[in-house]
Parts: structure tokens; C-alpha cells; sequence
């Protein structure tokens, strides 16, 4: 039996939804090993977010539009990148945390990838915890 190599998920995240913890309880429910974020549209009414090289969140309340959101997913942790704009189109991004709650909708593609298992290992030279990727066998 050749096994599937991608399939996509499709969801609608709600007003009110924390946007990290629901990408977190999806790709645990949907047992996925390797995914990536394909598309994502919506909106937030906050923003919790790490900027580069900062120990601490950043954090504001309004209403931002989601601009872009990218990374990997894997039940063995995630690492996803967000860039929003504010009501006069300022931008900024970084690293999602959770605490971001939906605005009014949030529109989201993964592409769920049963070719590869991402695990997340500490590097020695980093010092965090960086994508370890292997590749499975597939019958067919």
C-alpha cells in the first residue's frame, strides 16, 4: 500500500481563539509529524510576539491584520514566524507566542507532509532548540 505523501488541512479559527494554542491542539489532534503553514488571512485584537534576539514578549492590544504567518509544525514542537500591521500599516514580526487572539477570523492552509518527521534538538552552537528532520520510508 503506497502511502499518501501530503495532504492539507483547512481551518477557521474564531473571535476570541488564541491563535498559537489552537495551531498547537490542531497539530497534536491531527497527529502531524512534519507540516507547514501554505496560507493564512485574519485578524488579531493583540499581539504577543518575541522579537528577534529578545528573552521577553512584546505585547499590544488593538486591531492588527495578520500580514503574514510561516514555519514548520510538529507534535514534537513547533516554530512559526508572524508579521502584522497595525490601523496606519505599520508592520512588525517575530515569533508567535501564545496570547494572540483572533480579531474576527482567521483562514488557515497547512500542508500536512507524511514524507518527513520534524523533531526539535538543542543546538551547541545556537543554544535553542533547532528543526531536526528525517526522512521516512515510504512503500509503494
Amino acid at each position: 500500500m503506497k502511502r499518501k505523501k501530503n495532504e492539507k488541512i483547512v481551518i477557521r479559527l474564531k473571535p476570541g481563539m488564541d491563535l498559537k494554542r489552537e495551531l498547537d491542539l490542531l497539530t497534536k489532534e491531527e497527529k502531524i509529524e512534519a507540516g507547514w503553514i501554505l496560507s493564512a488571512v485574519g485578524s488579531l485584537t493583540n499581539y504577543v510576539i518575541r522579537f528577534a534576539n529578545q528573552p521577553k514578549a512584546a505585547t499590544a492590544i488593538g486591531h492588527f491584520e495578520l500580514v503574514s504567518l510561516t514555519g514548520t509544525l510538529s507534535k514534537n514542537g513547533s516554530h512559526l514566524h508572524i508579521s502584522i500591521s497595525n490601523e496606519k500599516g505599520a508592520t512588525i514580526g517575530g515569533h508567535l507566542l501564545e496570547g494572540c487572539l483572533i480579531y474576527t477570523t482567521m483562514e488557515i492552509i497547512i500542508e500536512k507532509s507524511n514524507e518527513y518527521s520534524f523533531t526539535r534538538k538543542k543546538d551547541k552552537e545556537t543554544g535553542w532548540k533547532e528543526l531536526a528532520i528525517k526522512k521516512l520510508n515510504i512503500k509503494g
